[in-house]
């Protein structure tokens, strides 16, 4: 992509405050990686990770974490929804949702309930801290982290009593509400926690047609609990419960790529999560600690839009052509019970008195039907429809184990291995005569990690990794047959870094540089199969090339004084198909593009994002964020590039006692960008093929009062 030299100006100041050796009194909180093997700090975990800890979310985002999605390093998502549901971390990962079995690159945890794929839930009320482990992730979760992992973990239940509330109003009719309360009981050996919150807007287009401010609106609510019990001194229970409905509109598209839609029958994104898990964990003097996570979830998703983006009054007074209405509609219920079993060796069970030891075992099943329904009323084809029903099952088993060993008093060596097997069955309405077969993968990945701690503030390491996906289906009655499957793809990863705090803890930072080689990749493309029909622009994947994807991340925050903090991120990512089969994904009405040594989707060259922020005793505060993003190519099956951008974020506010009231903007210089784009024929009678793109939020204000009582009260 093209580099604009204003964008880089976020660079700059994350170098400056990296380069400095100064302290500062103040110092920054230790954070604890939760979704790694043995809940490790992040500096002494030999990978690149990220956190955005409960103040940094508070500070920057306002109702989900596609609100925050900047300040992580190399993480980018493709829209085509309300919300983030598919994410790319170095520049892998699906990025639609409109065909095909489910079949994650990205593993996507709430509460260690697996919502890989169907991320949507991911609301950013009393919400603890969001980890994102970048690189395969073979070892701990296997085929459904290839590319990396992102946890989110809710407030846990307080020591003491705490009740928050919180509520927000802004422009396009927002408003939202909130309230958490939890207490402990017997003394400090069981406690609670409930959390509600719920949230309107009116999504940010207008209905010419409908004359509607809405149908692009959210309506989100959000229900969780939580309880642990110490049930013995040994033994401890952890429970969570969440019931979150997302019921949003969907209007998103329009003819002239604007804000101003035309649609007659403007589509929903809806998602309604119930979910649960349950943690246990049991020392022993035998043998260390036994953890169980068990976790289920259940998703009802309904994914609607209109075809044509249009009304027949408009498609005749435009073009001549009327009646041209198209309407698609997705129903989907999703199921998943898993269960992981670890057994962690402690300090007094080390094998051969050196090694450090860990084993467990993963069971995961999945369950999805799927009614897709496409209707249509058109000049020259009538009336008509088309429903596709389908059904299908995933069973993935595992066996994973790692060794640690001490070389010395400062460096470590650290073995990882898992061994999954994978069972898939699809069958849909349109197979009757030609079922599927099952898809039967058996997958084995790892890492091999080295670390030395350089000295007490300083830590180095090196990490080979390999992880894996497994293989899946195309589905739909127009797929060819040759194209209904595609198989496991693999990933090898190098990486090496240096994590560092100051002396005081007053400045932290990490770096690392990475090259990943994708074998049998499996590449996502598109394609129009009939010029003059919409509903039949159809998407699949097939293993058309290898592909290798290379770059640095850099993060790093610096308490500059008691008032002043400065933090950022950059990253830099080259990636590229390999030995492409342009054959293999070529569209029945064009030419095969040659996209041998292109770019990959969704993977911009830079991503670059800096934060300021001024806290003052008598109680003001305010804080800065700036982001700039390159372009990117929206698919493989075609080379139509979002443009580069950049997003200026601000919160002003102050605080007294238990209360806080603030004014934000995001999108403050109200920057047009793209967040997904196709490129095919929608406008009757000819048909052109044209580029359509689906915008990025514009500006908007608005304002949020807290009041935090007991636990956190500042």
């Amino acid at each position: 992509m093209k580099r604009h030299p204003n964008c880089l100006w976020p660079l700059a100041a994350v170098c400056w405050v990296l380069s400095c050796g100064a302290s500062a009194d103040e110092t920054l909180q230790e954070i604890v990686i939760t979704a790694s093997l043995r809940g490790s700090s992040a500096t002494e975990l030999p990978q690149s990770v990220s956190v955005l800890d409960a103040a940094t979310l508070q500070a920057a985002g306002v109702q989900h974490f596609e609100d925050v999605l900047d300040m992580i390093p190399n993480l980018s998502w493709a829209s085509g929804s309300s919300r983030p549901r598919f994410f790319q971390l170095r520049g892998i990962g699906e990025v639609e949702q409109y065909q095909g079995a489910p079949n994650p690159s990205v593993g996507f945890l709430i509460d260690d309930i697996d919502f890989s794929g169907v991320g949507m839930p991911a609301t950013l009320f009393d919400t603890r801290q969001i980890e994102v482990l970048r690189g395969p992730q073979g070892t701990i979760y296997g085929a459904n982290a290839l590319a990396g992992l992102i946890s989110v973990r809710t407030e846990d239940p307080p020591p003491q009593f705490s009740l928050l509330g919180e509520a927000t109003v802004g422009d396009y009719g927002t408003r939202a509400g909130g309230v958490a309360v939890g207490d402990s009981l017997d003394d400090g050996q069981a406690g609670w926690r409930l959390a509600a919150q719920q949230y309107r807007s009116d999504g940010y287009r207008y209905n010419a047609y409908l004359q509607r401010d809405n149908t692009n609106g959210y309506d989100e609510g959000t229900l969780r609990g939580k309880l642990f019990w110490q049930l013995t001194p040994a033994l401890r229970a952890d429970l969570t419960l969440m019931d979150v409905d997302l019921n949003n509109g969907y209007d998103a598209w329009s003819i002239d790529n604007s804000f101003t839609t035309q649609s007659n029958q403007p589509g929903r994104d809806a998602q309604q999560s119930l979910g649960a898990s349950l943690r246990l964990t049991l020392t022993s003097d035998s043998f260390g600690e036994l953890r169980s996570v068990s976790s289920t979830a259940n998703s009802h998703i309904v994914y609607s839009f209109d075809a044509d983006w249009g009304n027949d009054a408009f498609w005749a007074a435009c073009c001549g052509y009327s009646p041209y209405d198209y309407f698609e509609q997705d129903r989907r219920a999703r199921s998943t019970i898993a269960e992981d079993l670890r057994l962690i060796g402690d300090a007094d069970h080390m094998l051969f008195g050196r090694l450090s030891w860990l084993a467990g075992a993963y069971f995961m099943r999945l369950a999805e039907s799927d009614d897709l329904l496409d209707t249509w009323n058109d000049e020259f084809l009538g009336p008509g429809f088309n429903l596709l029903h389908s059904d299908y099952q995933a069973t993935n088993a595992a066996l994973y184990g790692s060794l640690d060993a001490a070389l010395g008093e400062r460096a470590s060596l650290s073995l990882g291995l898992r061994v999954e097997q994978r069972l898939a069955h699809y069958q849909d309405s349109a197979d009757a005569q030609r079922p599927f077969a099952d898809e039967r993968d058996t997958m084995s990945g790892g890492n091999l990690s080295w670390s030395l701690h350089s000295s007490e503030q300083q830590s180095i390491y090196a990490t080979v990794a390999r992880g894996y996906k497994g293989g899946g289906f195309n589905i739909g009655s127009q797929i060819p047959s040759d194209q209904r499957r595609f198989t496991p793809e693999y990933l090898w990863s190098v990486e090496t870094g240096v994590k560092r705090e100051s002396g005081g803890a007053a400045l932290q930072w990490q770096a690392d540089v990475f090259y990943m080689r994708r074998e049998n990749m499996q590449v996502y493309s598109s394609c129009q199969l009939e010029q003059d029909n919409p509903a039949t622009f159809v998407f699949f994947t097939r293993n058309a090339s290898h592909g290798e994807n290379y770059g640095l991340e850099s993060q790093g925050q610096w308490r500059l004084t008691t008032r002043w903090e400065l933090s950022g991120t950059a990253a830099l990512l080259h990636t590229r198909y390999l030995g492409y089969d342009a054959q293999a994904i070529a569209c029945p009405a064009s030419a095969p593009l040659a996209l041998d040594g292109r770019a990959q989707s969704f993977a911009p060259e830079y991503q670059f994002s800096a934060a300021l922020s001024y806290r003052h005793p008598t109680g003001v505060f305010a804080r800065l964020d700036s982001s700039a993003t390159d372009g990117f190519y929206f698919a493989a099956g075609q080379n139509q590039v979002a443009q580069a951008y950049q997003l200026v974020n601000l919160r002003i506010g102050y605080q007294r006692g238990a209360w806080q009231a603030s004014l934000w903007s995001r999108n403050l210089l109200d920057q047009r960008y793209a967040v997904q784009g196709f490129y095919f024929g929608d406008v009757p009678p000819n048909f052109p093929n044209q580029r359509f793109i689906q915008n990025g939020d514009p500006r908007t204000v608005g304002v949020t009062v807290r009041c935090q009582l007991g636990q956190n009260e500042e």
